[in-house]
Parts: structure tokens; sequence; C-alpha cells
């Protein structure tokens, strides 16, 4: 995330700091085999403050794909992906730099490296582009990682909001999604409450908890 207290989130894009972000990559990377995770979010970061997002959209984006091309060579050391989420400028983040999964699309093929990903976080994607049953279909060959939320409160996918959840989830089983789904929400109660969406989802599935058949049983 950069230096977050300067008001940074993330530092791929950001020109003149490109040797802090190669610092902060590699101490990533270092925790992450520690603990044996595959995938680093490598965040882009905000447009600098005072400077117009269109006037510097050309450097941001030179800057983004050579970092990226670097993190792509030095993640492939380690059999690691690296994943770009796009993060909402309506609600979220006004100044962050990378916010559609077609931008985040467009930045892929650019840089051209199989082991970056796009980490969707529909809650993002809702808000910024709706249209997520289209959006998870054209651009899952991309996907690396799936994170969800309600929409607006950012809430447990069962609380009040736009987003039809088992819906979305079995879409994606169908479309053959192996992956983990990242719970990005901020719970309206504890924990083990707040998961109940889940095994409900589970029951209506004709699982139990963990996701086992019960015909196996």
């Amino acid at each position: 995330p950069g230096d977050q207290e300067a008001g940074e989130l993330g530092l791929a894009a950001v020109p003149g700091r490109q040797a802090a972000f190669r610092q902060a990559l590699e101490a990533a990377v270092h925790y992450a085999k520690a603990v044996g995770c595959p995938r680093i979010h490598v965040m882009a970061g905000r447009v600098p403050l005072g400077t117009d997002r269109a006037a510097v959209a050309g450097e941001m984006e030179t800057t983004f794909i050579e970092n990226l091309r670097y993190t792509a060579d030095l993640l492939s050391q380690e059999n690691m992906i690296g994943l770009l989420e796009p993060i909402n400028n309506r609600i979220t983040d006004p100044r962050y730099y990378l916010n559609t999964p077609h931008h985040a699309a467009a930045i892929l093929e650019k840089v051209g490296r199989p082991n970056l990903k796009l980490q969707l976080d529909l809650f993002h994607c809702q808000i910024m582009d709706g249209n997520l049953s289209r959006n998870l279909e054209i651009y899952f060959p991309l996907i690396g990682h799936i994170q969800i939320a309600q929409v607006p409160g950012r809430h447990e996918p069962d609380s009040p909001g736009e987003l039809n959840f088992p819906y979305l989830f079995e879409l994606l089983e169908s479309l053959g999604y192996t992956g983990y789904v990242g719970c990005e929400y901020a719970p309206t109660g504890d924990t083990l409450e707040g998961l109940g969406w889940l095994q409900s989802y589970w029951e209506s599935r004709g699982l139990q908890h963990g996701g086992t058949s019960k015909a196996a049983k």
C-alpha cells in the first residue's frame, strides 16, 4: 500500500515511486512465501494530489506497465500470481487509478504476462459498471481471485442490497471457478453470526459444513 499516512494506497502506477514499489514487492514476496500464499495484490495507487487524472494518465500507465512486467518476472521465479484489483472511484476512493475491470483487462493485455490476473471484487464492479453476469463471463479467463460484499453497504452477502449472491455463486460454479472467494466486507455483527449466509448457501446446494456433499457422507 505504500505510505498510507502520507495518503498513498499502492505504488505500482505512481511515477517516481518505482524504487519504493520494488522494495515493497520484495517484502510482500517474503511474507507470501512464509505463509504459503501464492497470490499478491499489486496495488496501482492514487492519482497524485493536485494533478488532473487525464493529464497524468499516460505517465501513470507507462509506470504501471513497467512495474507490472518487473513484478511478473519476479513472481515467476516463486511460482506466484500477481493480481490487479479495480477499486471504484464513486464511493470508495475518488483518486484510485485503476477503477474498472475494462481498464484492468486493457492493462493486462498490454503487459502480456500469464502470471498476472484480475482480482475482481464484485462490490467495486457493481458500483462502477453493473452488468455482473456478462462481466464475469467476458473476463473469466483473466480472473485470478474473486471478492464479495453487498452493495451499497459493503456488509454480508445476505444483508439488504442490490446483489443476488446465490445466483452469482452458481454462475461462478457454472463458469468453472475453483478458486477462493474473499469476504471483503464489514460484518454487521460478530464473525460467526455474520457467516450464516454461507451455511444457508451450502444447505441450499445440498452440502454440509465445509462444502462436502451429504450424499458422500
